[in-house]
């Protein structure tokens, strides 16, 4: 995927995630030089445990620094339509339970299906994709396969445009 799909919240969250972690590289720094120079590091658990911080530290830098170029930052409130995109909040019946379920798509770096988001990468976000409300999908579970229907389709941005 050459182009990844990010809220303007999502993108000035890992903005502001990128700028705190660069702050504490001097500190991680001065913590392994202090270990060091507690002598043997073989056995020395501090330095072990700087050194662990720092490769933690530097390679979720990276991961931002890899991605910041292709994000395509998107404003929520632009969105609009009957067809089921990025930034759409979708609400979906179970065929077979009734069980009713609500999520909005996201990109994968801001998808947390704890506060009923989901990525637009994900198995049940794929099926929903370009979908309208009466539009079936079966979605690959570990319990097998589940029947949904998309009871509606919202765009949260559409109610603050006046």
């Amino acid at each position: 995927m050459d182009s990844i799909p990010i809220t303007i919240e999502g993108f000035r969250k890992l903005e502001r995630e990128l700028e705190r972690l660069k702050k504490e590289r001097p500190e991680v720094i001065q913590a392994i030089k202090e270990a060091r120079e507690e002598g043997d590091l073989r056995e020395n658990a501090g330095y072990e445990a700087a050194r662990e911080r720092q490769g933690m530290l530097e390679a979720r830098i990276n991961f931002i620094e890899s991605r910041m170029p292709r994000f395509n930052v998107i404003d929520l409130a632009t969105l609009d339509g009957d067809q089921v995109i990025f930034g759409a909040t979708v609400e979906i019946e179970d065929v077979d339970t009734g069980d009713l379920k609500k999520y909005t798509l996201l990109g994968p770096d801001e998808a947390e299906p704890s506060k009923g988001t989901i990525s637009i990468l994900s198995p049940v976000g794929q099926a929903l994709l370009g979908k309208r409300e009466g539009d079936e999908i079966v979605v690959d579970a570990p319990r097998g396969k589940i029947n949904y229907e998309i009871v509606s389709i919202t765009f949260n941005g559409a109610a603050n445009r006046g």
